[in-house]
C-alpha cells in the first residue's frame, strides 16, 4: 500500500521551456541550439547540465547562476509553468489519503517559488535546502526521513531514469516513471527503465489509480 507520494519537479510538475530558454538567452546562443544539445544529453543518459557544458566547456554553472540572479535574470516560476494535471492530480492524491511531497534537484529559491504557488502538498523540499542532490543515496535518505512511511509504502515519481528511478529503487522506494519531457519520452520504453520502475505512467492522474491498487 502506498501511503506517501513524492514527486520530482522539472518535467514532472513544471515545464522546463522557460528554464532552458533563459539559459540560452543568458549565454547568447539561439534557443534551438541549446534545445538540440539538451536532446543530445538525453539520448546519452547524461546529466542535464552537460548541455551547458557542451556550449561553454569549463563553465562554472553556480557562478553563472549567481550572475544571472544579480542581473535580475534569475529563476522564475509561475502558474503557467505547471503542467495542466498538477493541481487536480495532487489534490486527488491528498483526497485519497496520501501524504504528498515535492522533492527535486532545485535551488533554495526554487523551493520558495514552489511554496509561493501554494500547491496542494504537505511539504516542498529541494536539494539546495538539503545540501544533497540526486542521484545521491543521501538525497533519498532525506526523502524517507520526511516521508512518514516505510520505504515500500513510499512512491517516488519522476521522468529521469538516472536521477529518479534507479536511485529511488536502490533506496527501496517504489517508483513510477513518468512519460513526460525529453527524458521521460526518450526512456519510457527502454527495457532497463521498465524493469526498474514499478509503474510507468503517462499522467499524474494515473497515480490515483496506483493508490487504489
Amino acid at each position: 500500500m502506498i501511503r506517501t507520494v513524492v514527486l520530482d519537479v522539472g518535467e514532472t510538475l513544471t515545464r522546463d521551456d522557460r528554464y532552458w530558454a533563459s539559459w540560452a538567452d543568458w549565454l547568447g546562443v539561439p534557443r534551438h541550439t541549446l534545445s538540440a544539445l539538451v536532446g543530445a544529453v538525453v539520448v546519452d543518459g547524461r546529466d542535464n547540465a552537460d548541455a551547458l557544458r557542451l556550449l561553454r566547456p569549463g563553465i562554472d554553472i553556480s557562478a553563472e547562476y549567481e550572475a544571472r540572479h544579480a542581473a535580475g535574470r534569475g529563476e522564475r516560476l509561475e502558474e503557467e509553468d505547471l503542467y495542466e494535471d498538477v493541481r487536480p492530480a495532487l489534490a486527488a492524491l491528498r483526497a485519497a489519503g496520501a501524504r504528498v511531497i515535492v522533492a527535486g534537484n532545485q535551488s533554495r529559491l526554487a523551493g520558495d517559488l514552489l511554496r509561493a504557488l501554494e500547491l496542494p502538498v504537505d511539504l516542498v523540499a529541494t536539494s539546495g535546502e538539503w545540501d544533497v542532490a540526486k542521484p545521491s543515496s543521501e538525497f533519498f535518505d532525506q526523502v524517507l526521513r520526511v516521508s512518514g512511511a516505510a520505504s515500500e509504502e513510499t512512491l517516488y515519481v519522476g521522468d529521469h531514469p538516472q536521477n529518479d528511478i534507479y536511485p529511488a529503487a536502490a533506496a527501496g522506494l517504489r517508483t513510477a516513471h513518468l512519460r513526460r519531457g525529453p527524458w521521460g519520452f526518450w526512456w519510457a520504453d527502454d527495457p532497463r527503465v521498465r524493469a526498474a520502475a514499478d509503474w510507468s505512467v503517462a499522467s499524474l492522474h494515473d497515480l490515483v489509480d496506483i493508490l487504489r491498487e
